[in-house]
């Protein structure tokens, strides 16, 4: 099973993201939780373009990416699981899971670093919420991102196959946990007791500060409980609360080129 995920990963994650995008897609089209200001189309293009662009620039600076160091630190012996030689169900389960952390600690850094928030409010900035949104990252902020995994990855010795798993299932999760879908209450409920719900990462979308600093979780619910950052609800409820940044709300900055220099424009936008 894992050589067989190792072998077609390409195949598994191209896959997984059309699988999944085209499923959230659909379900926002059935049953919207919110209803959106911004035309569907328009976004779709802006939001995927940027997808595009990520791509191009991982695969150019990372052309092994994570789970080529991955192999390198299994060859070498490095890293946590590789040092302790630990049974790989249990190296596998555990890197996927401490992946997890480190990406929510990678995503509350670029809320309290400046220079990171620079970068990371091109995400926030969207207007509306879907599940394009939640692939719409800046490429230098794809970049660091990138670099902090490999290097959670060789800390952790974390094998091949696990690092693929976690990669489809962090890409699976955000596209999730950002669509306009609508889930039943009770449903929501238990769900976000594990998972990150799109109705419980919707507060950290508010244009209030106090609600888009919380609720940091892409994948597991559980690092937000613990660490404080958990809040249940927005106060002006769901179909209520306004998305997104306050000093990015014209039509000009929603256009692709304007998104790809928002980083370096006047520090006085930036709250």
């Amino acid at each position: 099973m894992w050589d067989a995920i190792i072998a077609h990963e390409p195949v598994l994650r191209l896959g997984a993201f059309v699988g999944v995008l085209g499923t959230m897609m659909l379900w926002e089209w059935a049953t919207p939780r919110r209803h959106l200001g911004t035309r569907r189309a328009e976004r779709w293009v802006t939001n995927l373009g940027i997808v595009a662009i990520d791509a191009v620039v991982v695969r150019v600076l990372f052309p092994v990416a994570a789970v080529g160091v991955a192999w390198l630190a299994a060859e070498r012996g490095w890293g946590l699981f590789n040092a302790i030689d630990a049974p790989l169900w249990l190296a596998a389960v555990a890197s996927v899971v401490l992946l997890d952390l480190a990406v929510y600690g990678q995503h509350v850094a670029t809320h309290k670093i400046p220079i990171l928030w620079r970068l990371h409010r091109m995400h926030h900035a969207d207007v509306d919420i879907d599940t394009t949104t939640g692939i719409r990252f800046h490429p230098i902020e794809i970049a660091l991102s990138m670099l902090d995994k490999m290097a959670a990855v060789i800390a952790l010795g974390a094998p091949p196959a696990a690092v693929v798993l976690f990669e489809v299932l962090l890409n699976g999760t955000a596209m999730f946990n950002h669509a306009n879908v609508r889930l039943p209450a009770a449903v929501d409920r238990v769900l976000r007791t594990v998972i990150v719900t799109p109705d419980m990462h919707r507060v950290h979308h508010s244009v209030y500060q106090d609600e888009t600093d919380t609720n940091y979780g892409f994948s597991l619910s559980v690092w937000d409980r613990l660490f404080g950052t958990y809040r249940p609800q927005p106060r002006d409820g769901h179909t209520g609360m306004v998305i997104g940044l306050s000093q990015f709300r014209a039509p000009a900055d929603r256009r692709l080129h304007r998104l790809l220099i928002q980083p370096f424009l006047d520090p006085s936008r930036n709250n």
